[in-house]
């Protein structure tokens, strides 16, 4: 059985749907506008990265669409681990046009609340590179606490190292975090 099951989040800034290849199309033209930045993962080939993403186990992929129904990301649960109750939301991207919008800050609210009032996990976690600044200030803007730096974590399709930050919010502090992310969308 998958854990989480499939499942659609949505409020009014924002929908959160099972990620599959009638996607494609329009997330082709969203990566397309933000290049090809050394430090992540923008998917260059759509389709494939939908493949891939569906077919792992520890992975619930969603496609990221605003109330139009119209795709400006991706986003996932992976690292899936139902014995601890701990999931980390990455593998996230969303098009310039929706970047420092209300967009991330709805959409990581409903996962969060999904994984702790639903799934009644005990932390969610984040990973970032190390040096993708724009990623960790939206990490900490949510509420999460750096837990350390994973040195040479990952090596990069470009060749190069990552150093990987990883953030997570635990159980007791969801209420705080909550309130915080509820008074920040208006």
């Amino acid at each position: 059985m998958t854990w989480p099951a499939p499942v659609t989040l949505e409020n009014r800034y924002v929908r959160l749907k099972p990620l599959n290849q009638e996607h494609a199309p329009a997330l082709a033209k969203a990566a397309a506008s933000l290049g090809d930045p050394w430090y992540t993962g923008i998917p260059q080939d759509v389709p494939a990265e939908i493949t891939k993403r569906l077919g792992q186990s520890d992975m619930q992929p969603f496609a990221v669409l605003l109330p139009d129904g119209r795709p400006v990301g991706m986003t996932t649960y992976c690292n899936t681990d139902q014995n601890n109750a701990r999931v980390e939301i990455g593998a996230t991207w969303l098009s310039r046009e929706v970047q420092r919008s209300s967009v991330n800050t709805a959409m990581k609210y409903l996962m969060l609340h999904h994984a702790f009032e639903k799934l009644s996990c005990n932390v969610v976690e984040f990973r970032t590179h190390r040096l993708n600044r724009q990623s960790r200030a939206a990490i900490e803007r949510l509420g999460a606490q750096l837990d350390g730096i994973l040195r040479n974590h990952v090596i990069m399709p470009n060749g190069t190292l990552r150093d990987t930050a990883v953030y997570s919010i635990i159980a007791t502090e969801w209420p705080a975090v909550k309130a915080h992310l509820t008074a920040k969308l208006p």
